[in-house]
């Protein structure tokens, strides 16, 4: 019995497991492929049927746009399925949105197509003259045709290969390929901003002439690394985003990875505003199984979109007369100044418009009366200047714009008064601007019934008649006032005159006046005649400094005795050295971070050259590191904030302006410390200034001895790495309080500063760099951090160090620091 109840049980077993056989291949097609076969078709409605895929991550079909009316506004679009907030990452029809009842039908003829309810075509993709034989909506989130041939299946066309705004894990922009941002966080269609992997391997980011879809002539944002070398930008499963040689090579990260891939979907989208974002979300949450609600984003580029769109011409980011201002989390906003609004409220690009009746410029003193000023702080827009002179009160420069009916907004800065016209482009709010915004607003006759702004009061009606005799009696007394006024400066001025003339011609000198800037110059800078600069420094007497370019002095202006650096270059006389000059005050001049040493004003006079800076009160960098001995070597904490400082003055340079500049001679003596301790790049003599584009350049050796990378001596073009280099240098100097190269070290091993902190981290002994230093081996973790990051700073090979924005990252400790390679010899460099 036993022996008949064994076989029972194994026969059964055997028959289910030869029908188990039978039906696997049948079980795991259904569950990896769900193939979208010939014929069918999906509907525009409230209750939307998709083609998912095989693990239901990914759905594409038919999405209602928020907002939209029930009869409109459907995308076709590919989504990520399985969270809360379904999350749109392409989409077909984008700039024509798709009424209620339009079908997308893969058709018996082997074609995709997206159809309104009248059967007008409104999308269809590129696929040449080949057919389909299914479709298939893939567990990457790539939604593919295939075509079958011979038992041979290919894909013919796939969303990934026509991306929207959005990269997904495996999916790679080739050259000459796009993202373009969407309007809104709630309109779809294509923006003014442009995100290129171009021809010719640089990366960039690009808005548009408004209404047209050209390109502006300067990115606000560009790569500049492997030009010619770059061949795509891929994102990879494990979420890092790569620049990718031909072969496959990662040349650099863009974005590194998040979490891993199996506990987190990975994006990386071109947003709305602009800016370049990698984002996660959680697939699961075992603690809780509550979805979050929102997406996290880990990196972004630009870090300010506000200040890194500019150039002299364009209506920046949120369109003419608006303003940039940054949220919270980093997204911009666009706002309208008082008394304007949008031009086109559902498109903040297209900017404002203001909302009251233009200026009759025929009665000036009528738009006088009819106009206030009203302060705006922190709002800059940089363009728009149509004149510039001094002005030795804010009252003066105000009065100079309300009695200029041209006069939109007018900024006052350190006894600058600069006129700007309407419209006003590059708005953005600024933390560090100095001086002060004023914009013009009419108080009278407006279009609107809204009463006037809180800031400039108008007369109640009970009050106006006592007003008008009292304005009457102060207009007569003024006017008697004036007349006795007038006799006596004239009598003064003819008296003054003759003694001003007779001294004259005793003393031979005459005083050159003031004169207002050239048209070739920034108009924000004041100009110096060489007389008055003379004075200023007492006859250039008192030295502060000297460099390859020229020499400092310390000089005070009148006449609110300000301290200021006046710098007196070397004599130039020929034209092409005149024309760098005036090139490198335009550019420098025209350039605004709290970590760059503001130019002031210049004086270009025959052939004297000269600068006039701010003054630094806490000397230089070197003086700080090398002038005391160690019992007053500056605070770990000091010299961290230092160290940011100067990186992210570079950063700027060599990413935020519209002409990228390399310094070419990072040192300590050209990091200047003000009152309070905040380090400043100083000395741009040596500057190279690249063109738009241009990312490289031949030039002769620049920089100082120690500092300069190892290109300088290789004749080879030269790039932003080379300050990258010098700031290596300068970082290790910062970490260990001593210079690159001490000859009388104890041990022969410690002279050359880059080769013993080389050796130190590779024997995993970085403490004996900073052994005497008790606060330094108090903070000894970031220490190692700071070693690690200058010795990937100072790799022989350009191509190894990183950009400066990573740089910045690295320091903050927001990104992994891999193992540096060995940088090889230093000796040629020393």
């Amino acid at each position: 019995m036993a022996s008949f109840q064994y076989f029972t049980i194994s026969f059964s077993l055997t028959l289910s497991l030869l029908l188990l056989l039978l039906l696997l291949p049948f079980l795991v097609t259904s569950q990896s492929n769900r193939n979208v076969s010939l014929g069918s078709s999906l509907t525009a409605a409230a209750s939307n049927a998709h083609w998912v895929s095989p693990s239901g991550d990914f759905a594409f079909g038919f999405e209602q746009v928020a907002g939209t009316h029930d009869d409109g506004g459907y995308l076709l679009a590919v989504v990520l399925d399985k969270i809360p907030e379904r999350t749109v990452v392409w989409s077909a029809n984008r700039n024509n949105l798709a009424p209620r009842g339009s079908k997308v039908e893969l058709t018996t003829g082997g074609r995709l197509v997206l159809t309104d309810p009248s059967g007008r075509q409104i999308w269809t993709p590129d696929t040449g003259e080949r057919a389909a034989s299914h479709g298939a909506m893939l567990d990457t989130g790539n939604f593919v045709l295939a075509a079958a041939a011979a038992n041979v299946v290919s894909s013919m066309w796939g969303s990934f290969q026509d991306p929207t705004d959005t990269l997904l894990p495996t999916q790679a922009l080739e050259r000459d390929a796009q993202l373009i941002a969407k309007h809104s966080k709630s309109n779809y269609s294509e923006s003014r901003f442009k995100f290129i992997m171009q021809g010719d391997g640089n990366l960039v980011m690009y808005t548009t002439h408004y209404p047209e879809s050209q390109a502006d002539e300067f990115a606000y944002w560009v790569t500049r690394n492997y030009i010619r070398e770059s061949y795509s930008l891929a994102l990879n499963q494990s979420g890092f985003l790569n620049l990718l040689a031909s072969n496959g090579t990662v040349l650099d990260t863009v974005f590194n990875g998040g979490g891993s891939s199996q506990d987190f979907y990975h994006r990386v989208t071109f947003d709305y505003d602009g800016v370049l974002r990698y984002y996660e979300h959680p697939k699961r949450n075992d603690s809780s199984n509550v979805w979050p609600m929102k997406w996290d984003s880990l990196y972004f580029e630009p870090p300010n979109i506000c200040t890194a769109v500019s150039g002299p011409l364009g209506s920046g980011v949120c369109g003419y007369n608006s303003y940039c201002e940054l949220e919270d989390d980093n997204h911009r906003v666009c706002k309208c100044p008082p008394k304007y609004v949008f031009q086109d409220p559902s498109d903040e690009s297209r900017g404002c418009v203001p909302d009251f009746d233009p200026e009759d410029c025929r009665h000036p003193q009528e738009s006088n009366n009819a106009f206030v000023l009203a302060a705006m702080p922190k709002v800059n827009w940089s363009e728009s200047n149509y004149d510039s002179f001094p002005a030795e009160t804010e009252d003066a420069c105000q009065q100079s714009c309300l009695n200029d009916c041209r006069c939109a907004l007018v900024t006052y800065s350190r006894e600058t008064c600069t006129m700007k016209r309407s419209p006003l482009s590059n708005g953005r709010v600024e933390d560090a601007m100095s001086g002060k915004s004023l914009i013009k607003l009419r108080i009278s006759n407006s279009s609107t019934t809204s009463s006037p702004p809180e800031y400039f009061p108008v007369p109640k009606e009970e009050e106006k008649n006592g007003q008008t005799l009292f304005v009457v009696g102060l207009v007569l007394s003024a006017c008697a006032t004036f007349f006795i006024l007038f006799t006596a400066a004239t009598f003064m001025l003819l008296t003054r005159r003759k003694k001003m003339k007779k001294k004259d011609r005793e003393s031979g000198v005459k005083d050159v006046v003031l004169q207002r800037q050239n048209d070739w110059l920034s108009r924000n800078l004041q100009s110096f005649s060489h007389c008055q600069l003379e004075l200023a420094t007492g006859g250039f007497t008192e030295v502060l400094g000297s460099g390859a370019s020229g020499t400092v002095y310390r000089g005070v202006l009148p006449p609110d005795q300000q301290l200021v650096a006046v710098k007196r270059l070397d004599k130039a006389v020929s034209e092409a050295q005149d024309q760098e000059f005036k090139t490198e005050v335009k550019v420098i001049g025209g350039t605004n971070h709290k970590n760059l040493v503001k130019l002031i004003g210049f004086c270009n006079e025959g052939l004297h050259r000269l600068l006039v800076y701010e003054f630094m009160s806490n000397g230089s960098l070197a003086e700080l590191l090398f002038g005391g001995g160690r019992n007053s070597r500056p605070s770990w904490y000091t010299r961290a904030e230092i160290a940011s400082a100067v990186a992210r003055g570079l950063f700027y340079l060599h990413e935020e302006c519209s002409t990228q500049i390399i310094h070419c001679d990072i040192k300590p003596q050209n990091i200047l410390l003000d009152e309070s301790m905040t380090a400043k790049i100083s000395d741009f003599g040596l500057a190279k200034l690249l063109k738009v584009g241009q990312t490289r350049t031949l030039t002769g050796i620049r920089g100082t001895k120690g500092y300069c990378a190892p290109e300088w001596f290789k004749n080879m073009p030269v790039t932003a790495k080379v300050d990258v280099y010098s700031f290596g240098i300068l970082l290790l100097e910062l970490v260990c309080c001593r210079s690159k190269l001490e000859m009388e070290a104890e041990n022969e091993d410690e002279v050359v500063l880059a080769d013993w902190a080389y050796e130190c981290y590779q024997e995993g002994q970085v403490s004996r760099l900073v052994e005497s230093d008790d606060d330094a081996m108090a903070n000894i973790g970031k220490v190692e951090k700071f070693v690690k990051v200058a010795i990937w700073c100072i790799q022989d090979d350009p191509s190894l160090r990183p950009g400066m924005n990573k740089i910045i990252r690295m320091l903050e400790g927001s990104v992994q620091i891999p193992i540096p390679p060995d940088p090889a010899s230093f000796m040629s460099t020393v």
